[in-house]
């Protein structure tokens, strides 16, 4: 890590994280030096992810999205590619670092997606806000922690369990597309997301665009019918 520069760390909800800078590269890191939870130079499958959500309901007027995760903002930043100027771009963010860090370090890199007048910031648990807005958004993302199988924090079981893929099923209006994504591939969360109502879809995608071999992440597309 010597070539790299601490910038910033954070203790929110009984996790700490790092921001670090080398060049125009920044790496959040959780609880360890070890730990990277993202890059900007690997968001290839984020831009994937929104594209995948945005496409099927692009033709809807006055869309209503809702990214779960604001990352380093590429996910917004595709999202807001990807929809039309009516359209509305809500980010649930739990961590409020994370969007400090956008505002500070990271916009440049994603083209200041917050600064669209489309995008709005909610400072909390995307559980939460599926929970309060049923039949309320076209398509929504999931990009929380490493996927179904993340590791930062417990209590998102509770968002791609059995409960919270309902929830984010009664916050889809008919014929919303729901895309998850994940370092990794899950065959029981895709059971899950079809015993909840979902037609599922899986796509393996590249974190690069100019990736040849290595690990693909994963992509579960589901819709509400």
């Amino acid at each position: 890590m010597s070539e790299y520069t601490l910038l910033d760390t954070s203790t929110e909800h009984g996790l700490t994280m790092r921001i670090f800078q080398s060049g125009d590269e920044f790496s959040i890191r959780v609880d360890s030096e070890d730990s990277e939870l993202m890059n900007n130079e690997f968001h290839y499958s984020e831009d994937a992810l929104a594209e995948l959500a945005c496409e099927p309901i692009r033709h809807r007027k006055n869309a209503h999205v809702l990214v779960g995760g604001l990352g380093m903002g590429f996910t917004l930043a595709s999202t807001l590619k990807h929809t039309n100027a009516d359209a509305t771009v809500s980010v649930s963010e739990l961590m409020a670092a994370v969007v400090r860090w956008n505002q500070l370090y990271l916009g440049k890199g994603a083209g200041y997606p917050m600064k669209d007048k489309r995008a709005r910031i909610i400072n909390q648990d995307v559980g939460k806000v599926m929970r309060e807005h049923k039949d309320t958004f076209d398509a929504i993302m999931l990009d929380v922690d490493n996927g179904p199988n993340g590791y930062t924090r417990d209590s998102n079981d509770s968002l791609y369990g059995l409960a919270g893929l309902t929830n984010a099923h009664e916050a889809l209006k008919s014929g919303g597309v729901l895309t998850v994504w994940s370092a990794a591939p899950d065959i029981e969360f895709t059971q899950r997301m079809m015993k909840v109502g979902f037609e599922v879809e899986q796509k393996l995608v590249k974190s690069h665009p100019e990736q040849t071999h290595g690990a693909r992440h994963t992509i579960w597309i589901g819709t509400r019918y």
